[in-house]
C-alpha cells in the first residue's frame, strides 16, 4: 500500500463564502496538472437524501471527478446541532480522519480535497471535534494536511481572515493560504485594499480570487478559465 495522498481542506471565514466553487476550480487547475484527484464532503446540510449537494455542484462546474458525502443532515446547521436536530449521533472527527485517510492510502490516489462546513471551528461530531481537528487527526495518521482558506471581498474580511489563519497556527496547522470567493467586476474601495492587504494580515499569501457569479456558468466556460484562478 502507498504512503497517504496529500491532503487539502478547503474551509472559510464564514457559510455560503465560495467554498464549493472554490473547490471546483482547484479541481479543474489539478486535474490540469495531470494529478488524480478525489473529492469528499464528510458532512452536508441543509438538504434531504436525493437533493443535489455541494458535491453535485463541483462535478457540475468541474467536470468528471470522483466524490465522496460521508453524512447528509437535513437541516441547514452546523453538523453536531443538525444532527442533534434529527436525533442522529454523527461520526466523530477521528472516524471521519480514518476515512479520509484510507482514501488518501490508495495507488491510484494522488491528492484528496476535502471540503468543509461552514468555518475552521464549526463543529463536526457531538464531542465537540472541528475542522481544525480533522486537521490534526489526519496529521496524527502521517497525512500531509494543508489548508486553502476562502474568505470574503468586502469590509470586515481581514479580521475575520486573521482570526482564522491565527487559529490554524496555534493549532501547527499549515495554512497554503487564502482565496476571496467572491470578486466582483467593480470592487469597491474596501474590497480593493483588502486585497492589497490580506496576505500582510494573515502571514499567508493570497492564492487567488474567483469571479463573482462563476457558479452560474456553463461548465465549458468554467473549465476554460478556472485554472487561471487559483495558484496551488
Amino acid at each position: 500500500m502507498s504512503e497517504l495522498a496529500p491532503i487539502i481542506v478547503v474551509t472559510g471565514t464564514d457559510t455560503a463564502i465560495g467554498k464549493t466553487v472554490t473547490t471546483a476550480a482547484i479541481v479543474v487547475g489539478l486535474r490540469g496538472q495531470g494529478l488524480r484527484l478525489v473529492v469528499v464532503k464528510p458532512t452536508q446540510t441543509g438538504l434531504l437524501p436525493g437533493q443535489p449537494g455541494d458535491i453535485h455542484d463541483v462535478c457540475r462546474l468541474a467536470g468528471k471527478v470522483e466524490t465522496h458525502e460521508f453524512v447528509r443532515l437535513p437541516d441547514p446547521l452546523a453538523p453536531d446541532a443538525a444532527g442533534r436536530r434529527v436525533g442522529v449521533a454523527l461520526p466523530s472527527v477521528a472516524d471521519h480522519a480514518a476515512r479520509l485517510a484510507a482514501i488518501a492510502h490508495r495507488d491510484d490516489v494522488d491528492l484528496v480535497l476535502v471540503e468543509g462546513a461552514g468555518g475552521l471551528l464549526v463543529r463536526l461530531d457531538g464531542d465537540g471535534g472541528t475542522i481544525a481537528d480533522l486537521g490534526s487527526e489526519l496529521s496524527a495518521l502521517g497525512a500531509k494536511v494543508g489548508y486553502v482558506v476562502v474568505a470574503a471581498a468586502g469590509l470586515g474580511t481581514l479580521n475575520h481572515s486573521a482570526l482564522t489563519a491565527e487559529a490554524l497556527r496555534t493549532r501547527g496547522l499549515d495554512c497554503l493560504g487564502f482565496v476571496i470567493g467572491s470578486w466582483p467586476q467593480n470592487p469597491d474601495l474596501a474590497m480593493r485594499t483588502n486585497l492589497e492587504d490580506l496576505a500582510s494580515v494573515t502571514g499567508t499569501q493570497l492564492l487567488g480570487r474567483i469571479p463573482a457569479g462563476a457558479g452560474q456558468w456553463t461548465p465549458v466556460e468554467f473549465q476554460a478559465k478556472a485554472a487561471a484562478w487559483i495558484a496551488i
